[in-house]
């Protein structure tokens, strides 16, 4: 900015423009306050059936976020733009101040020249002493007022324009209270960008200097962005690689500064995927173009003759953030053409395919980026609606299933196929209350027939793929009662399932029983069980009317249900003669606790439609409530503090899974006096007409007898079984 641009400015179109912003502001809070509040609470509290289960329902939840990023977006603007104005003000003002000071007190005078420069030359003669030094001085303050003028006037224009290049369509999520944090984001991005040019030359204190960047901005949109625009894909891809060479080795504290670094130089790239900027539209079309490109730190060193190949270097940095879902897409399709491509049964050739002799070692930590499908299905698992595209294709979901008996991709592929099943990304703590599409439920009985399948189907569930499956067993626990029920339970277990009835009833009971073989995977099912059980019972007691016939009736059903369900997993850990082994017995006691603990942190978030209440509302939204799988409810959380602090290690687990109030002897007891107390509870804190403790307690004990009686007699068609 020049002289007299700055002299004679007028900022009155700058202070309309920020009073327009406001206004737009302020117009958004209120309308983003009522999406949010008002049409997205009733869509979360409604009885919504078949398409519009998943699709007016995610419809509203992402025109809610649209109102909330278009608010974002809004108030950074308008945050830049007032932080910019003031600036330029004061620098004008500080500069008439100057020119005023200048001339009055040392009689010098300034004159703008063509081209944007300027003289100070002196106003009187003969010259007074000391004026060439107060010129000087004079010179110096306007020039350091120029620049700051400058750099505030483009530092604005380049954010401004950055928030603007992130979405072709819709809003920006990026906030910044001010033009300063917007234009710092800008170029601590661009200096990360030339520090990472050469990994090799990288100093120890540099290093260091990107490890704390890359911690403070890996969320942050313009930083991302323009960091992987500015260094570009190959070049990316090359960093990386070379850092992993240059460190081979780390041990200690510098271990541990490279697992920061590849933790949030993946979310970093994982935030810059959003963005739809045209940089970052290049920076992806040459990551995949470089796939296949053998990469080498040092190409002329004998002892490392073998690149790590770009799928490898890239799905190292997908272990960490939420990758953007059309990326993940074109990334996936080259990447899976290549890992089915050996002949044989599905899965069995992927391990030689990626097993290199003397390939860098690019993951700080248990992986070593071998295997690019592990960091892959990681970023899946953080994008459950990729993650259901991807195995929507029948071929790659068998492939990738049966892969893991010959990989050490189990683990990763199972939180991937978890996070699309459920809808909710691994780590995630939903807010909402997320119905099952019939997409989401065919692929969860595809997952169901695999674990089914005798011979072939226990091998699938281990200690890496337990607790996922375990997980998923739980999320269902609604369509899976359903199932196992039997056609006429509709209006007693309650759905908002867009297929409440998809799963088969043999597969789901073989599935309950070989999961339940983990110790993780068990405490989910009896977690899940407990607290879904607990929300129906209390859904039934203080909404009699969701059920067209006596209330006890319908406890009865859900009775005999947690019976079955619970009875399913106690005969699987009986079957598996793990029943003596004390060791296993406190790791499942160990599980069920941290189990427990993690569904308790969502009950006690209230998430979504909170508890399950009811008193007073309409039966559409006790059914909805009551539909969700086994997160929440009023009488809940008592039944998971139920599971917890009655356990006790101190014999059999067939004897005591768990023991709920101390005096139980076994599993089925322990699920009668769970039942009991759930449904007694939801009696002391709604009332009921109908029910009597006595004659309730009664009922629950038979139903659940019953119950694990129809257990046994469905895993003898079921499973084959050891002899009693």
């Amino acid at each position: 900015m020049d002289l007299e641009a700055l002299r004679h400015a007028n900022f009155s179109t700058l202070n309309t423009a920020i009073s327009d912003w406001g206004t737009v502001v302020k117009s958004l809070t209120r309308l983003e306050k009522q999406s949010r509040d008002d049409m997205k609470a009733k869509a979360d509290k409604a009885n919504w059936a078949g398409v519009n289960a998943t699709v007016s329902r995610e419809f509203i939840s992402k025109t809610t976020g649209e109102f909330s990023d278009a608010l974002t977006q809004a108030t950074s603007i308008h945050n830049i733009l007032k932080d910019t104005y003031d600036e330029l003000v004061g620098y004008r003002d500080k500069l008439t101040k100057a020119l005023d000071d200048g001339f009055e007190r040392d009689k010098l005078s300034v004159y703008g020249e063509k081209g944007g420069g300027f003289r100070v030359i002196a106003a009187v003669h003969p010259e007074p002493p000391g004026t060439k030094e107060k010129a000087e001085a004079l010179r110096h303050t306007i020039q350091v007022l120029l620049g700051a003028a400058t750099t505030s006037d483009s530092t604005a224009a380049r954010a401004l324009k950055a928030i603007a290049e992130q979405a072709d369509y819709g809003f920006s999520g990026a906030k910044y209270a001010d033009r300063d944090s917007a234009a710092d984001a800008l170029k601590k991005a661009d200096d990360m960008a030339k520090l990472a040019k050469d990994a090799k030359k990288m100093s120890p204190e540099e290093l260091a200097e990107f490890q704390r960047t890359m911690s403070k901005y890996k969320d942050d949109e313009l930083f991302s962005a323009q960091f992987a625009s500015k260094l570009g894909g190959k070049e990316t891809l090359q960093f990386w690689n070379d850092l992993a060479e240059v460190h081979r080795g780390a041990t200690g504290e510098e271990l541990k500064q490279l697992q920061s670094i590849q933790r949030d130089m993946s979310m970093t790239l994982a935030t810059a995927t959003l963005s739809d900027a045209d940089g970052m539209q290049e920076w992806k079309k040459r990551v995949l173009d470089e796939a296949t490109t053998a990469f080498r730190a040092n190409s002329s060193d004998p002892l490392r003759p073998n690149g790590a190949m770009g799928y490898q270097v890239m799905s190292s940095l997908m272990h960490h953030g939420k990758y953007d879902s059309e990326f993940l897409d074109a990334y996936g399709k080259q990447l899976l053409k290549m890992d089915m491509a050996p002949a044989g049964s599905p899965g069995m050739g992927t391990n030689d395919l990626w097993k290199a002799g003397n390939v860098t070692d690019l993951v700080f930590g248990k992986d070593n980026g071998s295997d690019p499908l592990i960091g892959y299905m990681k970023a899946l698992s953080h994008n459950p609606e990729a993650a259901l595209e991807t195995f929507d294709d029948k071929k790659v979901f068998e492939h990738m299933l049966e892969s893991t008996r010959y990989t050490d991709r189990d683990g990763s592929v199972a939180h991937a196929l978890e996070a699309a099943t459920t809808g909710i990304g691994d780590g995630e703590r939903p807010t909402d209350v997320r119905p099952h599409s019939k997409a989401q439920v065919a692929l969860m009985q595809e997952v169901m027939h695999a674990v089914a399948q005798p011979g072939t189907g226990a091998d699938l569930v281990n200690k890496a793929t337990g607790e996922s499956f375990g997980d998923m067993a739980a999320a269902y626990m609604p369509e899976i009662s359903r199932s196992v029920s039997g056609t006429g339970a509709e209006s007693i277990f309650w759905s908002n399932s867009q297929d409440p009835d998809g799963l088969n009833k043999l597969d789901a009971t073989r599935f309950l029983y070989e999961t339940a073989r983990d110790p993780m995977g068990r405490a989910a099912i009896i977690v899940g069980e407990s607290v879904y059980t607990a929300s129906s019972l209390e859904a039934h007691v203080a909404q009699p009317e969701l059920f067209d016939g006596k209330t006890e009736d319908a406890v009865k059903a859900i009775s005999t249900n947690a019976g079955i369900i619970e009875g399913i997993v106690g005969h699987s850990v009986a079957d598996s003669e793990i029943a003596g082994d004390l060791e296993a017995e406190k790791e499942a006691n160990d599980a069920l606790k941290t189990k427990g603990d993690t569904v308790k942190s969502f009950l006690a978030a209230g998430v979504g439609v909170g508890t399950v209440a009811l008193v007073g509302t309409a039966p559409a939204v006790a059914a909805a409530s009551a539909a969700v799988s086994g997160f929440f409810g009023g009488v809940a959380g008592m039944a998971v503090d139920r599971l917890i602090d009655g356990q006790q290690i101190d014999g059999a687990l067939d004897q005591a899974l768990y023991d709920s109030g101390g005096k139980l002897n076994d599993s089925l007891e322990s699920t009668n006096v769970q039942t009991q107390e759930s449904a007694i509870k939801a009696m002391e804190k709604h009332g009921s007409k109908e029910l009597t403790e006595d004659a309730t307690r009664n009922m629950i004990r038979l139903a659940t007898q019953a119950g694990w009686n129809d257990s046994d007699n469905m895993l003898e068609d079921a499973h084959a079984r050891p002899a009693a």
